[in-house]
């Protein structure tokens, strides 16, 4: 009765949840799209959009502007992303008229083996301290964008954030929230404090927070390099730190990292071009869900339906059946993972899908062998499609002294599972949450987009192409839709689902629909905050025009000009 109560409160709560006095769009849009002819910046953070269409202004074109604005976001944001973290990349080139993938993910320490972690007892690898601390890659992944794309000095390009560093910014409503939440659980970890809480106490929202420490990080690679990051002083200090923690990272991992270019990997859904990036990365789930519901007719079960979200729920059941079980770093295995994106393969999962709730699927057979997400786009066409992040919100708890950062928590994600394809081994990129996306029509880029959030990415991918395409939505519209969340499934990590998961819907569903998903079989809540975070931009290549659109959840804002 008490589940009955709350699902009823949450329906009519959602029924005022929506702008009813819009003149125009969608009654859950929150506001209309930023269009603009000569460049176009969406962030999570307003002040990073801004510093991004600075540098287009100032000569730089839109891989610049990225760079610029993840930089901004590792200081301002510090509790979703920062130079100790990694980062993946997407990135039209207008000149050459395709796509390049950058995976920017660190790999293990090689003095780290699996066998560390039998003799000691772990059935996981642990959350925080120094055991999940994999290389940081964000750093060789500007350096890397920038050498292939780049145009404006890295000094020029780090400018914007090291004067923020040095003179403060007032923190938003959200970061300082965050920023609280995670003082709670790292306070007596080593250089928190003195990095984090300047005055001894957390910020609140309004009040400057400065980071001088990171100023001097900045600098020093604005000056040196990659090498600057990943060689000498700053390389020893990281080293050196975790291992007086008791970790293995060290000075050699960091030397020997270096980012990869990839193929993305696609899917054609309904005449547009969906791109997503191969494993570690989990991006391919989404290209499976889109795959496996390609064969239903979405747009005449309608937007917020209870056939559309069953059907949904049990193809993202499906994806990440195979995500729990084959994604992994491709170094170490010789599976074809377009095998999991074709034809053949989507029907034999599709033939799954009943009209009851599935408590179980397993994984289909092959033939063997808290992030931030931003895109930016120039006046020549360019479009850069960024996610970087330092996982489980802040990261690992881990910083290293007067650097200005924590680092990254990646190697969680680990399976200590031996024959599993993630399981541990040294030098060996953890599966990945992080994935940028991208759409083109024809040949020609259509929209650069991501939504940030652990397991939401995939499912949140998915439901922004089926909002564009099916459903017919302008660009800020598909990210204000009330999304779908499914929980349960089984992890990289190790784990099965066994009795169907649990569907989180935010707000705007209605109670009949709640209603007819319990009977089939679905157990059905909701969360705060667990809905991901929405940024992107669509371009009309006939007339040059630029679309922007941003999280209404959130701070971010899309900006152009």
């Amino acid at each position: 009765m008490l589940k009955l109560r709350l699902l009823l409160a949450f329906s009519l709560f959602s029924t005022f949840a929506f702008a009813q006095d819009r003149v125009t769009g969608a009654t859950f849009a929150t506001r209309s799209e930023v269009i603009a002819t000569e460049g176009m910046a969406a962030t999570s953070h307003p002040l990073a959009s801004q510093i991004a269409i600075d540098i287009l202004k100032k000569g730089g074109n839109a891989i610049d502007a990225a760079i610029a604005a993840n930089a901004a976001l590792g200081l301002m944001e510090p509790t979703g992303c920062g130079v100790g973290g990694d980062l993946f990349a997407i990135v039209w080139s207008a000149k050459d008229e395709k796509l390049y993938g950058l995976n920017g993910s660190g790999r293990s320490p090689q003095n780290l083996s699996l066998a560390y972690f039998k003799e000691n007892g772990y059935e996981q690898i642990p959350a925080f301290g120094p055991l999940p601390v994999s290389v940081p890659g964000a750093v060789d992944g500007w350096f890397s964008l920038h050498k292939k794309f780049g145009s404006l000095d890295m000094e020029d390009i780090l400018a914007p954030a090291i004067d923020y560093a040095e003179k403060g910014f007032p923190l938003t409503e959200l970061i300082a929230y965050y920023l609280q939440l995670s003082a709670r659980r790292f306070k007596d970890y080593p250089n928190f404090s003195e990095t984090y809480q300047p005055q001894g106490q957390s910020l609140s929202k309004g009040e400057l927070f400065k980071n001088r420490f990171l100023a001097n990080t900045y600098r020093k690679i604005a000056k040196e390099g990659r090498d600057g990051f990943y060689k000498g002083e700053i390389a020893k200090t990281i080293a050196t730190f975790i291992q007086e923690q008791g970790g293995f990272l060290s000075e050699e991992d960091l030397a020997a990292h270096k980012s990869e270019w990839v193929e993305p990997l696609s899917i054609n859904y309904r005449g547009y071009d969906i791109w997503e990036l191969p494993p570690n990365g989990q991006g391919i789930a989404a290209l499976q869900i889109l795959k496996i519901l390609e064969a239903y007719d979405l747009a005449s079960m309608g937007f917020g339906s209870a056939d559309y979200v069953h059907h949904f729920i049990e193809a993202k059941k499906l994806a990440f059946e195979d995500r729990a079980k084959y994604y992994a770093d491709p170094d170490f295995n010789k599976l074809d993972y377009r095998e999991l994106i074709s034809e053949e393969y989507a029907a034999q999962r599709r033939a799954l899908i009943k009209q009851r709730a599935a408590r179980s699927y397993d994984a289909g057979k092959l033939e063997q062998g808290n992030t931030i997400y931003m895109t930016v786009a120039d006046a020549e066409g360019n479009m850069v499609s960024l996610i970087q992040s330092n996982y489980r919100g802040m990261g690992s708890g881990m910083v290293p002294p007067k650097l200005g950062f924590m680092l990254q928590d990646r190697g969680e994600l680990f399976s200590l599972e031996e024959g599993h394809y993630n399981v541990y081994a040294p030098g060996k990129r953890p599966f990945h949450t992080i994935i940028p996306a991208f759409i083109t029509k024809d040949g020609k880029p259509f929209v650069s987009f991501g939504l940030m959030g652990g397991a939401m990415q995939p499912q949140g991918h998915a439901q922004i192409v089926i909002n564009l395409i099916d459903f017919g939505m302008n660009l800020q519209e598909a990210g204000d839709a009330p999304r779908i969340q499914h929980e349960g499934s089984s992890e990289p990590t190790g784990g099965a689902m066994t009795d169907g998961g649990r569907v989180l819907l935010e707000s705007g569903f209605d109670y009949d629909v709640i209603r007819s998903l319990m009977k089939r079989g679905h157990k059905v809540g909701f969360d705060l905050g667990s809905y991901g975070g929405y940024q992107a931009i669509k371009r009309d290549t006939e007339s040059g025009v630029y679309y922007g659109a941003s999280e209404s959840r959130k701070d971010g804002m899309a900006i152009g000009y």
